[in-house]
């Protein structure tokens, strides 16, 4: 017997969302990692807000919708706050109940900010990772370097000379503008849309784009990220930024790091064993005056692990310009797009501590 398509609710139920969550949904695991790291900032969430006054956006609900933003290739808030809306799996790992109202799209912007104003998403990282440290997942005595360019949310258009404070003429907020033939540098021109981002390219012959450079260094035994931070794209970027996050690393014992030929400099190879650092750099020995690496290094087997496995420090920015939000930042100034950055690699990192666990 066909059955009769009518739609009509029942007037009342007692279903809960935990009921619409299957058992075995990664994002279980998860929540249950980010709620553990996120109950160790409380101290911190309780120093941003006021005693007293209207109740704000919890914290918590905040940095859980920006993961959902960086695990769901949400492309903008004003979307993410929509699907938070009628997806119940995302109300769900938010904090939401059925009857919840979800906050505006302008709202939750200006909660962020305070989030960002108090390098909330930095805390978060470094409590990600010692949660990670403390289940046994980390290397504490191999890494690896590396870097990456991420295209600004700019134009070449905005790219102006620095004492040039007017727009082009005719043609409304997007004029026509003809730059080819025009010397255009980093010394001379900046952006005026993004005043942080620098116009850099991979490689000769590649495109010069606007762009920022984010930086990670991995530990070796599971690819998990324990430093990471976005700078500007310089030349010198991505060796000075790697010897500072290095510094930052815990314990005093020997220590190495795998890294690929852009790093093989002797500034970076010093600065490496000054901090008791063995630099299992990628000879370029076609470097004039040749490689900072001697046989000394490079003729042990364990030099030719590193060089094997640094390759995988490729994969968390691969996974964070195809599902995260770091191929090209929908965010303006340096502050911000590290915060973008750091949020993509606290994903990257739980979701491999999920997969690690089973």
């Amino acid at each position: 017997m066909r059955g009769e398509d009518i739609f009509q609710e029942s007037l009342f139920t007692t279903v809960q969302l935990e009921a619409f969550v299957p058992a075995d949904h990664p994002l279980r695991s998860i929540r249950v990692l980010l709620d553990e790291a996120m109950k160790r900032l409380s101290w911190l969430f309780d120093g941003i807000y006021a005693t007293g006054g209207r109740e704000s956006i919890p914290p918590e609900r905040l940095i859980r919708a920006q993961l959902l933003q960086v695990l769901y290739s949400i492309r903008s808030e004003r979307q993410l706050v929509e699907q938070i809306n009628y997806n119940l799996l995302y109300r769900w790992f938010v904090g939401l109940t059925i009857d919840d109202s979800v906050w505006d799209h302008s709202t939750f912007t200006a909660n962020r900010g305070r989030l960002l104003e108090h390098d909330v998403i930095t805390e978060l990282f470094e409590e990600v990772v010692n949660l990670a440290r403390k289940k046994q997942l980390l290397s504490e005595d191999h890494f690896s370097v590396d870097g990456t360019l991420i295209q600004a949310w700019a134009s070449q258009k905005s790219f102006r000379p620095k004492d040039d404070d007017d727009r082009p003429a005719g043609g409304g907020r997007n004029a026509e503008a003809n730059f080819h033939g025009e010397k255009r540098s980093n010394e001379t021109h900046e952006s005026k849309t993004d005043g942080d981002a620098r116009l850099a390219k991979k490689g000769l012959g590649k495109e010069a784009k606007l762009s920022y450079m984010g930086h990670t260094v991995m530990e070796n035994r599971n690819g998990l990220i324990v430093k990471a931070a976005a700078s500007q794209a310089t030349g010198k970027a991505e060796r000075e930024v790697a010897t500072e996050l290095l510094a930052q690393l815990p314990g005093s014992g020997k220590k190495t790091v795998g890294a690929d030929k852009n790093y093989d400099t002797a500034g970076f190879v010093a600065g490496c064993r000054a901090m008791k650092i063995t630099p299992h750099v990628a000879r370029n020995d076609k470097r004039p005056g040749g490689s900072a690496i001697d046989g000394r290094t490079s003729r042990h087997l364990g030099y030719a692990i590193s060089q094997r496995t640094r390759k995988r420090v490729e994969e968390p920015f691969g996974w964070g310009k195809t599902v995260g939000l770091i191929r090209q930042v929908k965010v303006r100034s340096l502050a911000k797009v590290n915060s973008v950055f750091m949020l993509t690699m606290i994903g990257w990192n739980l979701t491999r501590m999920k997969n690690l666990q089973g």
